[in-house]
């Protein structure tokens, strides 16, 4: 777990611009931070389908979908707060929003810098085509 941590750090320091923010990231950068990706024909279909509201711009079906999300696990790329915004994934059956979540970088509505997490931030996976 420390050797990630530390990979990790190393990962992030190594990319920062001179501004604090990160340049564009590289497929080795989410693979020295632990990040995975999933094909979007991968994802459970919910998850599909919020990552079309998602393009769509809504509407969506939970109050705090489209809220900034602000990124205090630091497992994804640093960016500025309100680089990133979080969208629920319904998870059937559950009672509440459950744990699945997309989050989004850069512009609204954008969904080439999507990740997927399905254990409340635990982990993510970046979502590819």
């Amino acid at each position: 777990m420390a050797m990630v941590a530390t990979l990790t750090a190393l990962a992030t320091f190594a990319t920062l611009g001179s501004d604090g923010v990160q340049a564009r990231s590289t497929p080795s950068d989410y693979a020295a931070a632990g990040i995975g990706t999933i094909a979007v024909g991968q994802l459970p279909p919910e998850a599909v389908n919020t990552l079309s509201l998602i393009g769509a711009g809504g509407p969506y079906p939970y109050e705090k979908d489209g809220v900034v999300f602000g990124n205090f696990e630091r497992i994804l790329p640093p960016h500025r707060r309100g680089y990133y915004h979080e969208y629920t994934v319904p998870t059937p059956r559950a009672r509440n929003r459950g744990a699945k979540r997309i989050v989004c970088g850069g512009p609204l509505r954008q969904t080439n810098n999507c990740y997927y997490s399905d254990d409340h931030y635990a982990s993510f996976k970046r979502i590819v085509e």
